[in-house]
């Protein structure tokens, strides 16, 4: 009879059906108070002392009294409430509990989460890739399968929780640090024609937006930003809007949230026109929001979007998301000879660097031009 070991040691013998059986203790039932012990067979007993010693080393890794404790799901859940909530962004929040309960939970959700493979985990990307879109009346005509960048999230955040699990030795490795994840496709950079800004000003000012959508221009703000701003955040008489909030969508309500990043916080100088706009805005103030909604708080993303939308529309213009204005204002800054630097720093990007490789066909179409008026400058 093998005699009782401590953690982590082993003991092996030879059973009555001629094969051989290593034996090891893993820890203590949290409940009972016994000893919790696993084993490995084999047919020699070199077989069994190899297998025995992989297993004493892996029991050194795994908690083994958690073993069966979480599905992928209940363990997401976990991860969520006291891992994601912390250090992920307050915008955040409602994206990652999405993915959790429309794609992650009804597709692995039930699986043991020491069960879960990076095979199992391809498949789901591969399903999410063809089929992954939850069935909504306003998607009806989008295509049924999620976006590669989409999964490409989904995945993230699978892995963060999995590499958490490590930590709390519920599983050995990391399953989605085995996965071949999807190419993503950039989207195509839009931005509005200088030829066409004044058809697009015309029909905002007709709309009565005329005011949000020349800041937005004017500054490159995001749109967070832009809603977020208040009076307090506007110096008139030096021309600077100091950027400190932004607004954000989050669980049904409208909310202020920190900014993106530490880069973000920023002041920015304004024209003369701006300021005269801004002065005249601030006659009619009925709000500490430079942009209020009916109800005096900020006005909700989404709508600013859908007015967006119908402005570029009634102008006879290609619909561009929101965003695109932003690189409408720092297409045109360059393109007029507003240096590389100073942009970066008026759109609050981490480094100037980040700035020239979005902006790069921007700036080789100016270095072109340089080439050329340097060229006709030596040939004399």
């Amino acid at each position: 009879m093998a005699r009782k070991r401590a953690n982590g040691d082993g003991s092996i013998r030879k059973r009555k059906d001629g094969r051989w059986e290593g034996r090891y203790v893993v820890g203590r039932d949290p409940d009972t108070g016994k000893m919790v012990t696993k084993n490995v067979l084999g047919k020699t007993q070199a077989e069994v002392k190899e297998k025995l010693r992989k297993a004493i080393d892996d029991s050194r890794q795994l908690d083994y009294t958690k073993e069966g404790k979480y599905t992928v799901g209940q363990w997401l859940d976990e991860w969520f409430d006291a891992y994601a909530k912390v250090k992920v962004r307050a915008s955040s929040h409602q994206t990652y509990k999405g993915y959790i309960e429309n794609h992650i939970k009804p597709n692995i959700g039930d699986i043991p989460i020491e069960k879960l493979t990076s095979l199992r985990l391809q498949k789901f990307y591969r399903k999410l890739l063809t089929e992954g879109r939850v069935p909504r009346i306003e998607s009806e005509n989008q295509p049924k399968g999620l976006s590669a960048k989409t999964v490409r999230n989904i995945h993230q955040v699978i892995s963060s929780a999995m590499s958490m699990a490590v930590k709390h030795k519920l599983i050995l490795s990391n399953p989605a640090e085995g996965c071949e994840l999807p190419k993503v496709e950039h989207r195509e950079m839009r931005t509005i024609p200088a030829e066409q800004l004044g058809a697009f000003l015309r029909e905002a000012k007709e709309s009565g937006v005329y005011e949000l959508y020349y800041l937005d221009l004017a500054t490159g703000l995001r749109r967070g930003e832009l809603l977020g701003l208040k009076w307090d955040d506007i110096d008139l008489d030096q021309g600077v809007i100091h950027v400190r909030r932004q607004v954000y969508h989050i669980d049904g309500e409208i909310r202020e949230v920190p900014l993106k990043t530490k880069h973000s916080y920023r002041s920015i100088s304004i024209s003369k026109d701006a300021v005269e706009l801004l002065r005249e805005m601030k006659k009619r103030k009925v709000s500490e929001y430079v942009f209020p909604s009916p109800t005096g708080g900020p006005i909700s993303p989404d709508s600013v979007l859908h007015m967006l939308h119908r402005v570029l529309k009634r102008a006879g213009l290609p619909s561009m998301r929101f965003h695109d204005l932003r690189h409408s204002f720092a297409t045109l800054a360059l393109q007029n000879g507003v240096d590389i630097k100073t942009v970066s720093g008026m759109l609050g990007h981490f480094s100037a660097g980040f700035t020239l490789d979005t902006y790069a066909h921007v700036t080789t179409a100016a270095q072109k031009e340089a080439a050329n008026t340097m060229r006709n400058v030596l040939n004399v």
